[in-house]
């Protein structure tokens, strides 16, 4: 009789007769998760990485300015002035590369708070 005693009660972690509760999270001994950060709008989000690294959304836009002159100036047929800018908006998109680049090993660098 004690061996079907033992078969009747679920091996369970503590938490009632379900040991896999899916809508709570897992029970670690030892670990005591941070506690979440204030969820930050688009607009919070994008002006604390501007300021963090202004290089990279004024690179982004003199791509993009430069990109919509260059279509521009191809659809009114002056060839030279196309060409001219679309190699300003390679330049741009490099100097938005090297400027992301450049801020992430500033942000590997920086020390934690």
């Amino acid at each position: 009789m004690a061996a079907s005693d033992q078969a009747s009660t679920p091996a369970t972690s503590g938490r009632g007769s379900n040991p896999f509760d899916f809508s709570q999270p897992p029970v670690i001994e030892g670990f005591s998760p941070l506690p979440r950060a204030k969820d930050e709008t688009f607009k919070e989000k994008f002006m604390r990485k501007a300021k963090d690294n202004p290089f990279v959304p004024i690179g982004c836009l003199g791509t993009a300015g430069a990109l919509m002159y260059g279509l521009r100036a191809f659809h009114q047929g002056k060839t030279r002035q196309s060409q001219l800018l679309m190699r300003g908006r390679i330049f741009a998109q490099g100097f938005t590369v090297v400027a992301i680049v450049v801020g992430v090993f500033a942000a590997a660098l920086k020390p934690k708070q």
